[in-house]
């Protein structure tokens, strides 16, 4: 819905061709749906240098950055150090080289803030809450990993009954980011807000990537394109594409050991789709987020008990009792044999496309308050100093 806050117009800065033409024809399809359309007047300027005219001209205070992560860490600190407010999509490193663009862009104002919309979902802020909860979850386990994040991805997959086209870079990981730097930055904030480490820098245990086989016909479905660019080339054997885009990290916040698996399928199986699996593992109890075919691909919170059972059960539903006020028709019922589940009516949460406005409310507060978030500031960077240092053991 429209931001009161944000004016309609909005100044595009783009190099002409295919990407812009599709950004475009999405602002239209926003501004023509139904309910909640939105009202963008896009004022466009192609150039062969976007940047430069922008930062010339200057007809906005705040940029928000979408598209290719190769260069975007440059480009956001030539924003940052140019007086820009920057709102930008992840990640902002590919190679161990763009963090000390990154660590500049988070010194101080002007702000540069990611697009991280995790902390905004609520599934996500109940397990927070849960895991928070010393009654029901105890402490973080310390007999091996205490957080255990697993997500499945798929590269050919239907969008509102569509194909999804992606750009042919999307498979260049030089542009859009290998595995242990892409999805591992959600993955990674995640971590750090469960254990309340925003102040403590994870430490990299362990990393490694590895590729997902894409045969030029997938390619050509997915892309459109007729054949393998020339860019992707040395990616390239054959009539077969290695996409470097599955990792696998283990880390440490502080005291509390961390693992996460992202990987990239070619195709869902038949009445499947993307997945992700979280599990924190408590003394008392573990606390699980999981949407999978098993969940009927919705977002479902378990509670299992590990000791205690009776005395967890009864905090649980006395803890949901008190979130009613907030989260009216919540409730907590027997899952699985010895499990609870958290129940969140679908109302309650308008869905991924909700927690972007809240972002962006988040941002501008901060920006009219012209308040420094130095906490997230270090956080940011303590996570993209953890994701250069598995880029670079994973080269």
């Amino acid at each position: 819905m429209p931001q009161p806050r944000a004016a309609d117009e909005v100044f595009v800065y783009a190099r002409e061709g295919a990407e812009l033409r599709d950004f475009l024809a999405l602002v239209e399809r926003f501004n023509r749906r139904s309910p909640n359309p939105t009202r963008w007047r896009p004022v466009v300027t192609t150039a062969d240098d976007p940047l430069g005219r922008l930062v010339e001209e200057r007809r906005g205070d705040v940029v928000i950055l979408a598209g290719r992560n190769g260069g975007k860490a440059r480009t956001i600190r030539r924003l940052h150090e140019s007086g820009f407010l920057v709102l930008a999509d992840k990640p902002w490193l590919v190679e161990p080289g763009d963090l000390e663009h990154v660590r500049a862009s988070l010194d101080g104002w002007p702000l540069a803030a990611e697009i991280m919309t995790g902390r905004h979902d609520v599934a996500a802020g109940l397990v927070k809450r849960l895991v928070g909860a010393a009654e029901i979850f105890g402490a973080f386990r310390d007999d091996g990993p205490a957080i255990e994040q697993e997500s499945v991805h798929h590269l050919e997959k239907l969008v509102d009954g569509a194909p999804l086209r992606r750009p042919w870079w999307f498979f260049d990981v030089r542009a859009q980011g290998s595995g242990p730097v892409d999805i591992p930055t959600h993955v990674v904030d995640q971590a750090q807000w469960l254990v309340d480490g925003d102040a403590v820098a994870p430490v990299l245990l362990s990393a490694r990537a590895w590729s997902t086989r894409v045969p030029a016909e997938a390619f050509r479905r997915i892309t459109g394109e007729a054949g393998f660019p020339r860019e992707l080339e040395p990616f390239v054997d054959g009539d077969t594409l290695s996409y470097r885009c599955n990792a696998e990290l283990v880390y440490q916040i502080g005291r509390v050991t961390a693992s996460a698996a992202t990987r990239w399928n070619l195709l869902p199986l038949p009445g499947g789709g993307d997945a992700s699996h979280s599990v924190a593992h408590g003394t008392r109890a573990d606390v699980r987020l999981e949407q999978s075919a098993r969940t009927d691909h919705r977002r479902r919170i378990f509670v299992e008990p590990r000791t205690d059972a009776a005395g967890v059960v009864r905090t649980l539903r006395d803890m949901v009792t008190t979130w009613q006020a907030e989260f009216p028709g919540i409730e907590a019922v027997p899952a699985a044999p010895d499990a609870f589940e958290v129940i969140v009516p679908p109302p309650l949460d308008g869905g991924h496309e909700t927690h972007f406005t809240r972002v962006l409310d988040e941002f501008l507060t901060l920006v009219d308050e012209r308040r420094w978030p130095a906490e997230r500031a270090a956080r940011t960077l303590a996570k993209y100093t953890l994701l250069a240092d598995a880029a670079a053991k994973t080269r």
